[in-house]
């Protein structure tokens, strides 16, 4: 099974404009995603970490990429390939309430 990483975006307005019975669906298909073992988390406030040249490590608050629509979540699944991914996370809230899932190949960094 290859891993994946997922950042779910959306924001409040497009999650309340969708109708409560399929958000609670949508609630309901992470939960199953978790029991079977994915990582699933909501996003906290970001911190930028930089060292130039091992010179000093130094930090900012926010984001470092900007969106039209904030980042909610992320999840590291476990699927078979892109497709059974993308079907996966396909029925979760941010892909449901008007937001937007996008999905990363996870890659072993060599040793």
């Amino acid at each position: 099974m290859a891993k994946f990483i997922t950042v779910g975006y959306g924001d409040e307005a497009g999650y309340q404009q969708t109708d409560a019975a399929l958000r609670d669906a949508a609630h309901a298909h992470d939960a199953k995603l978790k029991a079977g073992g994915a990582l699933i988390g909501i996003a906290g406030a970001p911190v930028q970490v930089r060292n130039p040249d091992d010179s000093g490590v130094q930090t900012t608050s926010g984001a470092y990429l900007h969106s039209t629509l904030p980042i909610a979540g992320f999840a590291v699944i476990e699927a078979k390939d892109m497709q059974e991914a993308i079907e996966m996370v396909s029925k979760t809230p941010c892909a449901v309430a008007h937001g937007v899932v996008e999905i990363w190949p996870l890659q072993e960094a060599p040793q």
